[in-house]
């Protein structure tokens, strides 16, 4: 059950409101019981008659492992959505790519959150002895029967607010990434064009000032909202500084690098543009970088900063935790010694 240490693994199926549908298996856990493989068995082999309550247009939202057994899935008229691979070479989804996995992962969240509520129970948390094999199976049975009857609801939002939003995601998701556009055509990436350093202490440029809900609407999630936290403080410098750039073309439009939190040698650069009302457009050059259904966190970090963060009385600075450690690199160097010292301690006879 343990993430790092598999030794079985159960294939659960949930639907949408969280609740737990089936759970099969367990399987093994070696690398040729994958996802694709466990499904296409579940489905060859009609386990628990699957194929008589999965329905013909009926949608599974799966991740990226399940890759293999779409053409099954097709096969029966069942959709499948998930999320996209960047191609050999590639760098960064494509604009709708990006917006179309946001998608999926908007939904699949579900699915991460149930399997964190089976890890409450602590002895399904924790790394089981091969003795207690035979038995796994009930254990999460029982564990899935006591989440379905007294957890709540993993979505117990507005349906019409839910259905809103939906309907917002779906818009956004056939649009282009203007801004974009802009930094590929005029050159906005290159060292050519010319930016303003400034800090946020003396921040001039009226930048919309936010709220949380305001947040949340950009963000179309809360994830990347927590995130920004973290972020910003990387983001500033020993001095207390926040840097970030202005356009000496367009006060309207700034840049920054931030950090990434996977690779420390590696910062990715982003723009995003804005009016003193609302802020109208953002790009980054990570991996999901171009998508306009909400953003990623190195955006959402700037624009929860300049527009909402500044304005509260946290005081945002780097802790140095190095300073209670040692580092066995720093060495004295050994003193050198003159040889005339040497010539002037010696007793002349």
């Amino acid at each position: 059950m343990h993430k790092h240490r598999p030794l079985v693994k159960p294939m659960v199926f949930v639907t949408t409101s969280g609740y737990i549908v089936s759970v099969m298996g367990p399987y093994m856990g070696d690398g040729k019981n994958n996802d694709a493989n466990i499904m296409t068995h579940i489905i060859k082999r009609n386990i628990e008659k699957i194929t008589d309550w999965l329905q013909e247009d009926d949608i599974l939202i799966v991740d990226r492992g399940f890759r293999d057994s779409l053409d099954l899935l097709n096969e029966l008229g069942i959709k499948s959505e998930m999320p996209s691979f960047l191609g050999r070479g590639e760098k960064q989804h494509s604009v709708e790519e990006s917006n179309t996995t946001r998608l999926v992962t908007k939904l699949r969240w579900i699915v991460e959150s149930i399997n964190g509520r089976i890890k409450f129970f602590r002895y399904l948390d924790k790394v089981l002895p091969t003795n207690q094999v035979p038995h796994i199976r009930d254990y999460v049975h029982i564990a899935c029967s006591l989440i379905n009857r007294y957890f709540k609801p993993m979505n117990i939002g507005d349906p019409e607010a839910d259905e809103l939003l939906g309907a917002k995601m779906l818009f956004l998701s056939k649009q282009i990434n203007e801004l974009k556009n802009k930094v590929e055509n005029d050159g906005l990436d290159k060292r050519s064009y010319k930016w303003s350093k400034i800090d946020s202490t003396d921040f001039d440029i009226e930048f919309p000032r936010l709220n949380e809900e305001e947040l949340r609407n950009l963000t179309l999630g809360t994830y990347q909202l927590k995130m920004a936290k973290s972020y910003t403080e990387e983001h500033f410098d020993s001095e207390g500084k926040y840097e970030v750039l202005v356009s000496a073309e367009d006060q309207c439009l700034l840049s920054a690098k931030i950090q990434s939190r996977h690779i420390s040698a590696k910062c990715y650069q982003l723009w995003i543009s804005f009016n003193e009302c609302v802020v109208l457009g953002w790009y980054c050059k990570c991996k999901i970088g171009s998508r306009v259904v909400g953003m990623c966190s190195h955006i959402a970090s700037v624009i929860w900063y300049l527009g909402f963060g500044r304005y509260t009385d946290k005081q945002f600075r780097i802790n140095n935790w190095g300073q209670y450690l040692l580092d066995a690199k720093n060495i004295p160097e050994p003193e050198e010694i003159d040889a005339s010292d040497d010539e002037a301690t010696v007793t002349e006879e």
